[in-house]
């Protein structure tokens, strides 16, 4: 968990705890791994999820390292330029008793490639990785943040992975083979042992590999661009279907929603609740910059 300073101001970031925000709007029971510093910006961060519902219990504080911020940069007619500060608290996740009995204990672990960027969060998470029951890799990768080797270990402890079109081109080119999703979502799944593959495509929709079988969605047309918010809403609502053991053309299409609704301009946080209703324990890893 993060700040993002964007020229119009700071917001709450990290991909995993938005995703973490928005299945706790879904109803789910949600469970917080980070650590923010002892300053200002972290006991704001602290408050801003209490108010969302969401348990920190398991979010540490640090006394020697500031609370991350991801600077983002705006230029005219390019793409957001993002700034990860390095190193900050959540480089710092300590493992403990406490975190491996809760993540053993819960229906779902989710995590992405940044939270390997340095030894000790790396290795806290590969221990938590071993007793996790169901696995999520957000793959979010963030150049210079990850390694090939550190990626393709992601890859192995899986069980269900998300990624982009640009992740899958580049991902696909590391391992050697064709990038199109009829091709490279089957080769992943078996190649990796992944119950399932989902890429999204921005505003043309997703596709989602898991049975042997593809279901592909076209997307919602929506008025402003995908974002971090919409990638987060799509990812909580796909997950959330799973759990409940969904057809996974009912829960592409709803996750296909969300991320629409998402990304629509509005004044206030989108409200998923209608979208789907079950409960079910899940802990988000929350070192993740947004996308």
């Amino acid at each position: 968990m993060l700040w993002d300073v964007l020229p119009t101001g700071k917001q709450p970031g990290g991909t995993p705890f938005k995703v973490a925000v928005h299945l706790q709007q879904l109803g789910q029971e949600v469970r917080l791994i980070s650590r923010v510093g002892d300053d200002e910006l972290g006991q704001e961060l602290l408050a801003y999820s209490a108010a969302q519902g969401l348990d920190c219990s398991l979010v540490q504080q640090s006394e020697t390292h500031l609370t991350g911020v991801v600077k983002a940069t705006i230029r005219a007619g390019q793409a957001v330029t993002h700034t990860i500060l390095n190193p900050v608290a959540w480089d710092y996740i300590r493992h403990t008793d406490a975190l491996r009995a809760i993540v053993s204990g819960a229906a779902m672990l989710v995590y992405g490639s940044l939270a390997t960027r340095s030894a000790l969060s790396r290795e806290t998470l590969y221990r938590l990785l071993q007793v996790a029951p169901f696995k999520v890799f957000d793959v979010n990768l963030r150049a210079p943040h990850y390694s090939r080797a550190g990626v393709k270990y992601l890859l192995r402890q899986a069980d269900l992975v998300k990624l982009t079109q640009p992740e899958l081109t580049e991902m696909m080119r590391w391992l050697g083979q064709p990038a199109d999703e009829e091709t490279a979502l089957p080769w992943l799944a078996q190649q990796f042992s992944l119950q399932a593959v989902c890429l999204t495509k921005n505003r043309h929709g997703a596709a989602l590999w898991t049975g042997n079988q593809l279901f592909t969605h076209p997307g919602f047309a929506v008025a402003g661009p995908g974002t971090s918010e919409s990638a987060a809403a799509f990812l909580a609502v796909l997950l959330a279907g799973w759990q409940a053991r969904q057809p996974p053309a009912d829960f592409l299409r709803r996750a296909c929603a969300a991320g629409a609704l998402a990304a629509t301009p509005q004044p206030a946080q989108p409200d998923l609740s209608a979208l789907l209703t079950y409960r079910a324990p899940f802990v988000c890893y929350t070192p993740s910059p947004g996308r």
